[in-house]
């Protein structure tokens, strides 16, 4: 029988990244800047040689294949996947940084961020934990079962956040602004808006014509939409229902 591995000391264990990816490229220089000795980014094919740790940073479809081709005796294997469960992965732990990342960015990146982990062994959930902390980041526990339901929100707040843009941006074009003008002017209202939800929650932070129970304005806006965008006229629909319950928390709140 294997025995387990030691847990992750950062100062002497060295981690290999596999996976040059966004994520990748960022953890190794990252993990760099802590001041662990890291291997890499690797390509998938390549091979961590003696190395304590290896974090995997490829596609939710690869992890399985990755771990079985990695595995060594006393050698730990994670990966940073938000939806993958552990157990099923094979993997012995899950470090899932809540953050995007565009690929050159280093340790101040990871500075304060939330970090989820988990661990089939102890020794492996704290593995994933001193990794968190080497980075600056504050690790949580997420169970298994649990994991699809929150990388769920993780999506929706950041890449579903994109796309709302990305539409925002395309209506904007009605009203004669281009791309970029519509970012440069909307991204103000985007960040204050943000910041409000951070700070008050969601129905405080609610303003507008459905918030003030103004359904004449959302008709005209929903006109516009229809005349100038109208392939997202489903999309407003359904986010308009949606705010109009928000709304009415703020109704019945006492």
């Amino acid at each position: 029988m294997t025995p387990s591995p030691a847990p992750l000391r950062h100062a002497e264990a060295a981690v290999a990244v596999v996976g040059g990816g966004q994520l990748g490229s960022a953890l190794s220089r990252a993990l760099r800047e802590a001041g662990v000795r890291v291997d890499g980014p690797l390509g998938r094919g390549e091979d961590a040689a003696s190395v304590d740790v290896v974090l995997l940073c490829v596609p939710d479809s690869e992890i399985a294949a990755a771990v079985r081709a990695h595995a060594r005796d006393g050698r730990q294997i994670g990966h940073t996947s938000g939806a993958t469960e552990v157990a099923q992965s094979g993997a012995d732990f899950g470090l899932h940084p809540l953050q995007t990342f565009l690929g050159g960015e280093g340790l101040e990146a990871f500075d304060g961020i939330g970090c989820a982990i988990a661990g089939r062994t102890p020794a492996a959930l704290a593995t994933a934990r001193r990794l968190a902390s080497a980075l600056g980041a504050i690790p949580f526990e997420i169970a298994d079962d649990a994991r699809p339901a929150y990388h769920a929100a993780a999506s929706i707040a950041s890449n579903y956040l994109v796309t709302l843009q990305a539409a925002a941006e395309q209506i904007a074009a009605g009203a004669g602004l281009s791309r970029g003008d519509a970012r440069a002017l909307l991204a103000p209202l985007v960040r204050s808006t943000v910041e409000n939800w951070a700070a008050h929650g969601p129905a405080s932070a609610l303003t507008g014509p459905i918030a003030r129970g103004d359904e004449a304005t959302v008709a005209r806006q929903r006109a516009a939409v229809a005349g100038h965008a109208a392939e997202l006229l489903p999309l407003f629909d359904v986010l308009a229902d949606r705010t109009r319950v928000l709304a009415a928390t703020r109704e019945t709140a006492p």
